[in-house]
């Protein structure tokens, strides 16, 4: 396991010197800021004065939610009452210093705020504006709440997983959150690579349904093509058979030969050679047509040995085939500690905490943790120094937020 500590001795990271305001909070906004601290911006999380309500989710340690820290390392959190005049005067100023403004509200709020396009050009222009949320920016649907299990119904996602039997099912993760942050996160190193060459801001906007539907073209591709709305095929492909999730003696694996070349190695290995002249088993629509037959006669072999070795004769072989782990065999398995995709952040005053590494590589400037999540508001002081406020100021903006309470809302302000 990697022991993650701030290390001054690293290089600069891909996006030293940028620096993020961001207003976002739940996951998919937190998502996409952490993903630009990682790559070496400062992030400074504005948050309102109860806190990002992902601060009282999930499981707490020590007095810290281990899903809060999760998304939110590298970052400083300033706290702020956003229905004060003084607490938006903070905020201006704040963002007059950024690069980067990021919000997940619905769309209008920022504007209702006195902070769309035109004012935040205003404070700095240049700036780069990125917003997410559920239906973008515009349509009749532009002002109806989102969540991810909404975004997983409407774009066709959660009709393409399960059976026919099981019916729709949504994904064990929120996935269109995920994929609407990461896309808001690559948005935002582009528009910043165009301000380097134009001087001009721009504003990025990501949706978690445009982000299924992009993630869709796959099943989208047949649609288009044929009129024919694919159906869910649950563990199987759509496209290719055999191929999906088998039961050896002990346990299950899944095997992907995803060509007829693969395919042939498949059916060596498995002594069932004898077959290919067989009606269900000279191609591969013929395949995908008696795929309950094909499957059955393979499971039939399959059944024979351990999960283990047929990941050794498979793989050898050339077949792509793999163990069907849970989190905690994939957070056990060698390869995936190779990659430290398991890191340790020591939080002080809440211990160590257990995360997800870095999924992006990189052989120079690679990602590091450079802070752990921030307690609220405990960049406070620092960050008003920093933007020309005293210490009298400062204790003022603190007892505003403070009497705002739990009453505070990021939405409303």
């Amino acid at each position: 396991m990697k022991q993650a500590t701030s290390n001054t001795a690293q290089p600069p990271g891909q996006l030293e010197g940028v620096r993020v305001v961001d207003l976002s909070r739940i996951l998919s906004g937190p998502f996409c800021t952490m993903h630009l601290a990682d790559l070496g911006a400062e992030v400074i999380k504005v948050e309102p004065p109860e806190g990002d309500p992902i601060r009282q989710q999930g499981h707490s340690i020590e007095g810290l939610s281990w899903y809060f820290a999760a998304f939110n390392r590298n970052k400083r959190s300033v706290r702020l009452n956003l229905r004060s005049a003084e607490g938006m005067k903070a905020l201006r100023k704040l963002i007059a210093t950024a690069d980067v403004v990021v919000d997940n509200f619905r769309p209008g709020v920022m504007d209702k705020m006195g902070l769309g396009w035109d004012a935040l050009q205003a404070l700095k222009p240049g700036i780069i504006y990125t917003s997410i949320s559920g239906f973008g920016q515009t349509g009749p649907y532009v002002h109806r709440p989102a969540f991810d299990f909404i975004a997983q119904g409407m774009s066709g996602f959660m009709a393409l997983n399960g059976t026919r039997e099981s019916g729709p099912l949504r994904t064990g993760i929120p996935i269109s959150d995920l994929v609407a942050g990461t896309y808001a996160a690559l948005g935002t190193v582009a528009a910043l690579m165009r301000r380097d060459r134009t001087g001009r801001g721009e504003r990025v906007s990501a949706a978690l349904v445009d982000g299924l539907l992009s993630y869709g073209a796959f099943s989208s591709a047949h649609y288009f093509a044929t009129g024919e709305v694919p159906e869910a095929v649950g563990n199987d492909h759509s496209l290719v058979a055999p191929y999906g999730l088998f039961t050896a003696a002990d346990g299950e694996i899944t095997i992907a030969p995803s060509n007829e070349g693969v395919y042939n190695k498949l059916m060596k290995a498995l002594e069932l050679e004898h077959l290919k002249d067989d009606v269900h088993f000279q191609t591969n629509a013929a395949r995908v047509k008696n795929r309950t037959h094909v499957n059955a006669v393979i499971n039939e072999v399959v059944r024979t040995k351990t999960v283990s070795h047929w990941i050794d004769v498979l793989n050898a072989a050339g077949v792509p085939t793999g163990m069907v782990q849970d989190l905690a065999g994939a957070y056990a398995d060698p390869q995936v500690l190779s990659q430290d995709m398991l890191m340790e952040v020591e939080h002080p005053g809440h211990g160590k905490v257990k995360m997800t590494g870095f999924a992006l590589k990189f052989s120079e400037a690679p990602c590091q943790v450079r802070l752990p999540a921030p307690d609220l508001g405990s960049d406070n002081a620092s960050v008003l120094r920093e933007l020309g406020y005293g210490d009298a100021q400062i204790a003022a903006l603190a007892a505003d937020a403070e009497r705002a309470g739990h009453g505070a809302s990021g939405e409303a302000a």
